[in-house]
């Protein structure tokens, strides 16, 4: 007579609590629902809201939608912000001819230590060339304007070639000599020159008749 397998007995207990639904379906396990999330805070410069609430849930009759031909809400308008003056800033370092010279490398080194690049200062001398200028003119002009195109050092010229030199974020004029047209010619084109600060080291009066109240 053939044995009949016995059936595996499954034991309730193995299977653990479950909730039966009223059709005899077995429901599954219900979810948390999450709470409402907390308000973030607002952004530096920016206003926060009005009051803290949580999110609504809305159904697709809450949301308006746009009919294709008619236009939507308008955006909200943004004032553009007002273009930066680009007129440089104008320090006056009182000295004298022959101290001149000394006064603007001093405001140069303290450029430097402040972080301004060696490629962003422009000096310029209405008398004596600065020793540097002079140095490298004796190599000719053409390796002396190939470190001006350059751009990566402080570059040193005359009131002469101010006109030929390109603009710098700082120029620095010494008058230190010269006469009173080289001085008057030079210290605009310097102002000109000049993207962000125009440091003028000589006789506040002479420097104060070629460029005025902007001193």
């Amino acid at each position: 007579m053939p044995l009949i397998p016995e059936e595996p007995q499954i034991h309730e207990s193995a299977q653990g609590p479950r909730a039966t639904a009223a059709s005899g379906r077995t429901a599954p396990t219900p979810r948390p629902v999450p709470g409402p999330r907390p308000v973030a805070p607002p952004r530096p410069g920016r206003p926060g809201p009005l009051r803290p609430t949580p999110p609504v849930q809305r159904t697709p009759h809450d949301v308006a939608v746009a009919k294709p031909g008619l236009p939507g809400p308008a955006a909200p308008s943004v004032s553009a912000p007002a273009p930066a003056s680009r007129t440089p800033q104008i320090q006056l370092i009182p000295a004298s001819a022959t101290g001149a010279l000394d006064a603007a490398e001093e405001a140069v080194d303290l450029l430097l230590e402040s972080g301004r690049a060696p490629g962003e200062v422009l000096v310029i001398t209405t008398g004596e060339q600065h020793p540097w200028a002079a140095h490298e003119l004796s190599f000719g002009e053409a390796a002396y304007w190939a470190q001006h195109d350059a751009g990566d050092d402080v570059f040193y010229a005359d009131a002469s070639a101010v006109s030929r030199a390109a603009s710098r974020p700082v120029v620095v004029a010494a008058v230190n000599g010269g006469s009173a047209t080289t001085a008057a010619e030079a210290l605009p084109l310097a102002h000109a020159r000049a993207g962000a600060l125009l440091i003028v080291c000589g006789d506040p009066q002479q420097i104060n008749s070629v460029l005025g109240a902007g001193v």
